[in-house]
């Protein structure tokens, strides 16, 4: 790995929080938003919704909203909860992790998310990683097809 690479830790508290998301009882879709703080060099919360769909939840994503001060959109870490109806008639709810890191992001923002991608989702061993690089790409169908790879 690269010494100028910068892998950010995960907050604690985000990690119990994400353990809890991972067995929550709800049957609804919800989300945990999660970025990078710069000065501390680890990944925390930044918001939690209940009953969100694949479209709010995609105007919530920072093209939309930059976070950090210069007006450059950031990445985002976002986990997912998702109700899957599939066609024989079940239901299921996916764990899902995104990734968005858009195009017009500061180099040195790419390579610490970038970075700090691969660390927190081994650290909460997920398996349905996807990335977007704009987040128009975000759609219920990109997800449901995304998805599908994995029946």
């Amino acid at each position: 790995m690269s010494e100028s690479l910068v892998v950010c830790d995960v907050d604690e508290a985000l990690v119990e929080k994400l353990k809890a998301f991972r067995f929550r009882k709800a049957t609804n879709n919800a989300a945990i938003i999660m970025k990078i703080d710069k000065e501390k060099q680890l990944v925390v919360l930044e918001e939690e919704y209940e009953d969100i769909t694949v479209d709010d939840l995609r105007d919530e994503l920072p093209e939309r909203q930059p976070r950090y001060p210069l007006l450059y959109p950031a990445g985002t870490f976002l986990v997912y909860s998702y109700q899957l109806h599939h066609d024989d008639g079940r239901v299921s709810y996916p764990l899902c992790f995104i990734f968005s890191s858009p195009c017009d992001c500061k180099p040195e923002q790419q390579m610490m998310y970038a970075g700090s991608k691969n660390k927190l989702v081994k650290t909460l061993n997920l398996t349905k990683v996807f990335e977007v690089r704009t987040t128009e790409e975000l759609t219920e169908e990109w997800l449901k097809e995304k998805l599908g790879l994995f029946s």
